[in-house]
């Protein structure tokens, strides 16, 4: 974003997502924000995440603790906490006013009291759009995207979008679309209402997503 255009607000960013663009920095030093609407879009099918046979068994493990919206700062920081990253001090504001005026979630993975991994991302109707994740232990953040895909299916949700498309997404059942998919699939789900709330599922509720070998 130049300098010498309006800034960026909470309600700019919801009117891009509701356009099908979101935001991003060059790095974290740059304090210019751009406006990204791929050719190319990542989402995740609700109805097609890969809970492979290692990872159903770390959930069932029971090893982590899942918690939702406490403590999205945290998670925010986490994902920006990287050599490279495209999440500047502006983005991390904004993302934080959405998330007091309940627009954005974080879903955090807990090992004891260090926050282990999560996943953050903004609501509209019944669109997740996902916006980064990380983790501080093995597979953490496949723990959080196995448990955010069950609670987005619990609370009617339409559209996980993942922007771009990575190795570790497509692992877990990710695909690619072309932009004007992707639109018609914006607008179906915008039209549909939906609300990411708690309690967290107990696992068991999470080995119902389809699981596939290893």
């Amino acid at each position: 974003m130049p300098r010498d255009t309006a800034p960026i607000t909470p309600e700019t960013l919801l009117m891009a997502y509701a356009s099908g663009v979101f935001p991003m920095a060059e790095s974290r030093a740059d304090p210019d924000i751009f406006w990204v609407d791929p050719e190319r879009r990542g989402v995740m099918p609700l109805d097609g995440f890969r809970l492979s046979r290692s990872l159903a068994k770390l959930i069932r493990q029971n090893r982590f603790i899942v918690t939702l919206n406490e403590e999205f700062d945290g998670v925010v920081a986490g994902c920006a906490d990287r050599a490279e990253t495209w999440i500047n001090p502006e983005i991390m504001a904004l993302y934080s006013a959405l998330h007091d005026t309940g627009f954005a979630h974080s879903l955090e993975i807990w090992d004891g009291d260090t926050l282990a991994g999560g996943v953050y991302g903004v609501t509209l109707g019944a669109a997740f759009f996902g916006e980064s994740m990380f983790s501080r232990r093995r597979n953490a953040s496949k723990v959080a995207l196995a448990y955010l895909v069950t609670l987005l299916n619990a609370h009617g949700f339409k559209l996980f979008d993942t922007q771009f498309l990575t190795e570790h997404l497509a692992s877990l059942g990710a695909i690619e679309i072309s932009r004007g998919q992707y639109h018609i699939r914006l607008k179906d789900a915008l039209s549909k209402k939906a609300k990411l709330t708690g309690p967290v599922p107990q696992f068991p509720a999470v080995m119902h997503l389809r699981s596939q070998t290893s």
